[in-house]
C-alpha cells in the first residue's frame, strides 16, 4: 500500500496546528516542525498560567488588604486573625473590593476585628 502525503486527514492535522500558530515569529508560523513545537509549549504555558494566576490574584487581594488595615494600624496576620476570631467570614476578594470601593464598611470589619483581639 503506498504512503498518501496529500490526504485531507494529514492536511487537516497541519492546518491545525499552523492555525494555532498564528501570530507567531518566523518559521514558527509557517513550518509544520517548529510550529508543533511551539503550539505545544503554548499549550502548555497556557494550561500552568490559568493555575498561577489564581494564586497572583489571592497575592494582589492580600496586598490590597494590608496596605489597607495597615493605615487602621494593624498587620495583615492580626487582622486575619481578629477577623477569625470575630466570626467573620468575608473572603479575601471580597476584602479587597470593600477596602477600595467601601472604606466605611472595612473600617468597621477592622474595628470588630480589633475589639475581637482585645477580648
Amino acid at each position: 500500500m503506498s504512503r498518501a502525503i496529500d490526504g485531507t486527514k494529514r492536511k487537516n492535522r497541519r492546518a491545525k496546528i499552523l492555525k494555532l500558530a498564528k501570530g507567531f515569529i518566523g518559521d514558527r508560523k509557517s513550518n509544520y516542525k517548529p510550529a508543533k513545537d511551539a503550539v505545544v509549549k503554548a499549550l502548555n504555558h497556557a494550561y500552568t498560567d490559568r493555575r498561577d494566576r489564581k494564586g497572583n490574584f489571592r497575592a494582589l487581594w492580600i496586598a490590597r488588604i494590608n496596605a489597607a488595615v495597615r493605615d487602621e494600624g494593624l498587620s495583615y496576620s492580626r487582622f486575619i486573625d481578629g477577623c477569625t476570631k470575630a466570626g467573620i467570614i468575608i473572603n479575601r476578594k471580597a476584602l479587597s473590593n470593600m477596602a477600595i470601593e467601601d472604606p466605611t464598611a472595612f473600617k468597621a470589619v477592622v474595628e470588630a476585628a480589633k475589639k475581637a483581639l482585645k477580648a
